[in-house]
């Protein structure tokens, strides 16, 4: 019993908030790829704009919640979700085509549109700060748990309850999804295809007839979506706040990194390979030790690494380790 007591401990404060907040991370990290791989620079502004789509998402979901409107046991958001997307894309493409664009067009170094990022990115961060407000915002509602700890030990008989919320159940079934449907866009449809040639080699795709302001135009609506999907699940399963998201920037690129920048496959990996360091490095695992050992090695502390507030800290230091020992990721993307 105390075997099971343990699993379900580990369960419940490391392998399910791991793979919900991996999938968060995986959707922010395909983002960063794509620009990568087919814009072919480092966007640092991608944490903000996963905070303006989810900033857009919250307002609409108000609105709806003060004209009575809700989505069941499911959170309202889900509802406002797709003109959440619809708003932001429709910002990234003016903000492509107000800012990028010019530069695109000069041919700069790719350094230059990582600083030209940079400043998009204190932009954005000063409007979603302006619209809505430097602190936490609250807009999920619907059933807050699939199974409550209460229900899990009247069912089980154990000691300990395993609590799994909606939000993290709905995070992890969106992520399956919507990577499905963006492996099969790139592999299955024209566009997709042509946005990896377009990728692989821009002068033969050009020579082929592809439209490269096409393939800019269909990258950032995809990044639009996935940023705005991956700000929602974070903010329904965490909470809003703008500058939380400005703090991801680091582990969301340290996913892309560690996974291989320009890998898709590599962004999902690295986001659950972030995810796990962080948040098993940041547990006190004495209740689960205490189940597991016998009671004269039971330990005192609480054996933690390290403190939550340095969560970061573990993706900067594996972000440090993979660039000195191998800078081309775990699937071999782009080091360049």
């Amino acid at each position: 019993m105390d075997i099971l007591n343990a699993i379900v401990a580990l369960s419940n404060f490391v392998v399910i908030p791991a793979l919900a907040y991996g999938a968060q991370l995986a959707l922010g990290a395909l983002g960063v790829t794509l620009i990568y791989g087919i814009l072919r620079f480092s966007n640092f502004a991608h944490g903000d704009t996963m905070a303006f789509g989810a900033m857009a998402t919250i307002l609409l979901t108000w609105w709806l919640q003060s004209l009575g409107v809700s989505f069941g046991a499911l959170p309202t958001a889900l509802l406002a979700l797709p003109f959440g997307i619809a708003v932001t894309a429709l910002f990234v493409l003016g903000t492509d085509k107000v800012v990028y664009q010019f530069y695109r067009e000069k041919k700069v170094k790719p350094v230059v549109l990582v600083i030209v990022s940079m400043g998009v990115m204190f932009m954005m961060n000063g409007i979603v700060r302006f619209i809505i407000g430097p602190d936490d915002q609250n807009f999920a509602d619907g059933a807050r748990f699939i199974i409550t700890a209460r229900d899990f030990k009247e069912m089980t008989g154990l000691d300990e309850g395993l609590a799994f919320k909606t939000t993290q159940g709905i995070t992890i079934v969106t992520a399956i999804i919507v990577v499905a449907l963006m492996f099969w866009f790139l592999n299955r449809t024209r566009t997709g295809k042509s946005m990896r040639a377009y990728s692989d080699n821009e002068d033969l795709a050009l020579l082929s007839g592809i439209n490269p302001e096409r393939v800019v135009m269909i990258t950032w609506i995809i990044v639009a979506a996935l940023a705005t999907i991956a700000g929602v699940l974070y903010g329904l399963d965490k909470s809003f706040k703008p500058f939380t998201y400005f703090q991801l920037l680091l582990p969301i690129f340290a996913s892309a990194i560690v996974g291989g920048l320009g890998s898709p496959i590599g962004a999902i990996v690295g986001g659950f390979v972030i995810a796990f360091s962080e948040v098993t490095i940041t547990y006190a695992w004495k209740k689960v030790l205490v189940y597991m050992l016998p009671e004269p090695l039971e330990p005192s502390s609480l054996v933690q690494l390290l403190s939550t507030d340095y969560k970061f800290a573990v993706s900067f230091v594996i972000l440090i380790i993979v660039l000195l020992f191998r800078p081309t990721g775990i699937f071999a993307g782009r080091s360049g």
